[in-house]
Parts: C-alpha cells; sequence; structure tokens
C-alpha cells in the first residue's frame, strides 16, 4: 500500500487539516465535535455505507488528532471530552499507548492462513498434496483440494507448487507489516494491539486499508504553544522532498515561519554529533567490552532489540539520537524555547514522551501531521515566494543521508576513517523489523563480532516511516541529492562538531 495514495491517506490527512484549522482560530475547542459531520455529510456515508459509523470512526480519529484516547465502545461522549485539559496540561504529553485500534472500525480480517480458491482445477497430479509436511491437504468428491486449517502450518509449499496459482497465503495487511508480531485479535476478531511487543514503528497503521490504526498527535498543541512560546522545529533528513517539487528547503523554511514556527533547524546537525558519538563509542566499545554495536538513532530499533533480545540491550550504543541532540543544541543557545521535531517517524513520538527526553524535546509532529497545517493555512509552494534567507546549510552530506537506509552506518564508518584511521569496521544494515531481528540472529550465533549493526524500522529506512507523505523510492532519491547539496562531507568536520562537549554533559 506504501506509496499509492488511497482514501485513507484522505481520511487521515483531512483529519488533520480541520484539527489544525480549529487550534489556529482559537476559542472553543468544542467545535472538534463538528468535524465529523464536516467530513462525512454524505446520506449513507461514503466509504463504510453507513453514516453513523462513519463518523464515529472519524470521531475517534478526532480525539486521537487532539492527543486524546479512544473511548472504550461502551462509553458515550462527545470527541471534545477532556480536550481542554489536553490543551492546557503542562507537561505537553500524551497518555500511551500512542498507536490504537478504533475497534469498530476494524474489518476483522482473516488471519493468517493458506486458502484454496475457485482456480483449483482439480488436477489429478495434486502437487499441493504431496508437497504438504502435515498431510492437512486432503481432496474431496470433486478432486478439488481442501486445507485442514487445524493442520496447515502455514509453510507456504503448496503455494508454490501449484501450477494453477490456485491457492493463496493471506495475512492481515496489519499483521503482516508488523515486524514483532504485535497484532492479535480479540472475542470478536478484530486487530489488537500486544503492547508488551509494540514498539510503535507504526507500520500497522500505514498498512491498514481499513483506517482503523492511528496514532496520537500533538497538532492542537503546538499550535496552541506557539501563540504564548518561541516554538524552534527541529526537521529530521527526510523532509526534502516531503511536500511535492515546489516544497524546496528554502521555501519550506518560509512555510514553516508563516505557520507561527520561530525557527527552523536541521536534524542533520544532531546526526552529525550523533555520528562522531556513536564512532568514538565504537572504538571503545568493541571488542573490549561488547563483541558488536548497534546504532542508536532509530528509537523502534532499538525497543525492538531491548524486548526481543534483552541479553545484547547494552550492545546497543549509548550515543544520544540526532534528536535529542539538535534539540540541546538549540535549548543550549536559546533556553527558553520549546522544541517540536518533525520527522518521518512514529516511534519519536514515544521517544519524546520518556522522561529522560521530556525536557529536551517538547512535541512530535510527523511530515503528514505538518501537512494539514500547512493545508489548513492554505499555503501553497508553487506560489509561495522564499527568503533569501531561509536557505539550509547547516547539515553535511553524511548527516543528511540518516534519512536512507544504510546511511547510519556509512556515516560511522567514514567518520572512523578521520578518527581512527587504521581500525577496521565491518557494517550490516537491515531495514524493517524482520530484517533487523534476522542480524540479531546471526549475532547472537557469533557470526557479527566486530560489526556495527546499522537498524531502521521502517523498510527502506526513515524515509519510509509511518509520518510520511512521499513515495519511498522518489524520496530516496531526493535525500540522496540534497545529501550532494551540503556544503561539508565528512560530519567529522561539522561546524557544530565543537558542541558536541555541551550535549554530553
Amino acid at each position: 500500500m506504501r506509496g499509492v495514495h488511497s482514501v485513507v491517506d484522505d481520511i487521515r490527512r483531512n483529519v488533520f487539516t480541520e484539527v489544525a484549522k480549529i487550534a489556529y482560530e482559537g476559542g472553543d475547542y468544542s467545535r472538534v465535535d463538528l468535524i465529523p459531520y464536516k467530513l462525512v455529510s454524505r446520506k449513507g456515508g461514503t466509504y463504510r455505507h453507513d453514516i453513523f459509523l462513519e463518523r464515529a470512526v472519524v470521531q475517534e480519529r478526532v480525539r486521537l488528532a487532539c492527543g486524546l484516547p479512544v473511548e472504550p465502545i461502551d462509553v458515550r461522549a462527545p470527541a471534545s471530552a477532556g480536550i481542554k485539559e489536553a490543551v492546557e496540561a503542562d507537561n505537553n504529553f500524551f497518555e500511551e499507548p500512542l498507536v490504537n485500534v478504533v475497534t469498530f472500525a476494524c474489518n476483522a480480517c482473516p488471519p493468517n492462513q493458506v486458502r484454496i480458491t475457485d482456480n483449483c482445477q482439480g488436477c489429478i497430479s495434486h502437487p499441493c498434496m504431496n508437497v504438504c509436511p502435515k498431510d492437512a491437504i486432503w481432496i474431496d468428491e470433486n478432486q478439488h483440494s481442501v486445507i485442514d486449517q487445524d493442520k496447515c502450518i502455514k509453510c507456504g509449499r503448496c503455494v508454490k507448487q501449484c501450477p494453477y496459482q490456485a491457492i493463496s497465503h493471506i495475512e492481515r495487511p496489519c499483521a503482516a507489516a508488523c515486524g514483532m508480531d504485535a497484532i492479535e485479535s480479540d472475542e470478536n476478531g478484530c486487530a489488537k494491539i500486544n503492547y508488551d511487543k509494540c514498539v510503535s514503528c507504526g507500520m500497522c497503521l500505514v498498512n491498514c486499508p481499513f483506517a482503523a490504526i492511528a496514532d496520537k498527535s500533538q497538532i492542537l498543541q503546538v499550535i496552541s504553544a506557539m501563540k504564548e512560546h518561541k516554538v524552534v522545529a527541529c526537521v529530521a533528513p527526510a523532509f526534502v522532498g516531503q511536500f511535492g517539487k515546489d516544497a524546496t528547503p528554502a521555501k519550506l523554511k518560509t512555510a514553516m515561519r508563516m505557520l507561527g514556527f520561530d525557527d527552523v533547524v536541521e536534524v542533520a546537525i544532531g546526526a552529525d554529533l550523533c555520528t562522531i558519538q556513536e564512532a568514538h563509542d565504537f572504538i571503545e566499545e568493541v571488542p573490549a567490552k561488547i563483541p558488536w554495536m548497534g546504532t542508536s538513532c532509530c528509537p523502534a530499533w532499538s525497543m525492538m532489540v531491548k524486548k526481543a533480545f534483552p541479553q545484547f540491550k547494552e550492545n546497543i550504543s549509548m550515543a544520544l539520537t540526532p534528536m535529542v541532540i539538535t534539540a540541546r543544541v538549540v535549548k543550549n543557545k536559546y533556553p527558553d524555547v520549546r522544541i517540536c521535531f518533525i520527522g518521518p517517524c512514529a516511534a519519536k513520538k514515544l521517544e519524546a514522551n520518556r522522561r529522560t527526553v521530556r525536557s529536551e524535546v517538547d512535541y512530535v509532529l510527523t511530515f503528514e501531521e505538518l501537512q494539514g497545517m500547512f493545508d489548513a493555512k492554505s499555503i501553497d509552494f508553487a506560489t509561495l515566494e522564499a527568503d533569501p534567507a531561509d536557505n539550509m546549510n547547516e547539515g553535511t552530506a553524511m548527516g543528511r543521508g540518516f534519512a536512507v537506509s544504510g546511511g547510519v552506518a556509512g556515516a560511522v564508518a567514514e567518520a572512523l576513517q578521520h578518527i581512527a584511521p587504521d581500525r577496521e569496521v565491518k557494517i550490516e544494515q537491515a531495514a524493517g523489523l524482520k530484517e533487523c531481528q534476522k542480524m540479531i540472529f546471526m549475532a547472537r550465533a557469533g557470526k557479527r563480532d566486530g560489526y556495527l549493526l546499522e537498524g531502521m524500522a521502517c523498510p527502506g529506512g526513515c524515509v519510509a516511516g509511518a509520518g510520511t507523505i512521499a513515495p519511498i523510492m522518489q524520496e530516496t532519491a531526493h535525500v540522496k541529492q540534497f545529501a550532494k547539496e551540503a556544503p561539508v562531507v565528512s560530519c567529522v568536520d561539522s561546524p557544530y562538531a565543537d558542541e558536541l562537549k555541551n550535549v554530553e554533559e
């Protein structure tokens, strides 16, 4: 589904836009109660053939977009219930869980199954039955194959052997996208999230075809804060190209000032300093203290290691993430500002929600949520005139490359060539949590000793995060081109390198 625009995208983005409009207008926030009626006005509903169900789903998505929890199905309350407290809360943070299932929007899709379709021709060779290791396939009176679901182990051998492609392996899209096997079923067959396993990567929410999964947003809180405080936006390297071909870096900075941000800073600054930290960590830790080291910048990857492989939690670098480092750099210079990290990642919201990070990062928005703010303000990049002073020249080429799979490990390896040129470093990267787990299995077997392992929760890297807008391949090309345009190549040559001693304290 990724990269193909659909009505599910429209539902998400329309909600963000309407919430942003109300936030900018100010006044009575209970007006969010009217959003479901504005977005679902057609008799009979547009997508679900039931206008009342459709409005109920939108209402819960509105609540999540306001940073509020989903209401239990047996509770009748307006979308605005608790909204005043959410906007005025001193800590600016939401109550977990971050990612939520709107149960009555879930289609209760079939769980993991192998099925015989009507394409079965009843052939006399029956290769499907012959290759089944569990004797789960039998032949009915019409010579058609039938699968005993109680015996089937979903190995897929029959799927590969059928000459008519008459056997299909189906799985819930949300479950298939989850690299942690955190999607389970409730008593009605609807999806539910096992939060003991979930790492909030957000892949389930962007792969659900029924718009039944959503994460909490801080759009309302950010816009409200900008009316009373100076808020600086720290923008992740994957920003370039997200908002269309006309949204140049300079125009984006100008547009964000129009939204109310006091300044815009490249998080590539923090990526550069993170690279230097991880290079030194690698020199000091591997192999003296640990056999291999994992990168630290992807919170879903590091959480996956801690949850699924707790014996290796010390192998993840203790380097601060680019988001936190950039926030510290800005706050060291301007202590009274509030920081809003803007990026492609849902898991960054969870990272910022940790008590150890709250003093650094006040808010987190995704690119998709930022687009809702642009739409609320009717900002058109095609006609927008950029301020010549708004060009972005802060990050190095290697730091900007963090957004693409392999970019983090590549940056650390390049930095080591300057810091310790005689030191050999072997690198491996994995994108997607299932691939990350395979990489850890190899490390557990002792086959990755001396390695720097880069893990990215999203297939393709940050450019494929749950909060992105642009197609992944297109965005990868944009990021690589933007990296080439950087005034400095190596992270060790970053003009902010001297800031590292200040942010480490």
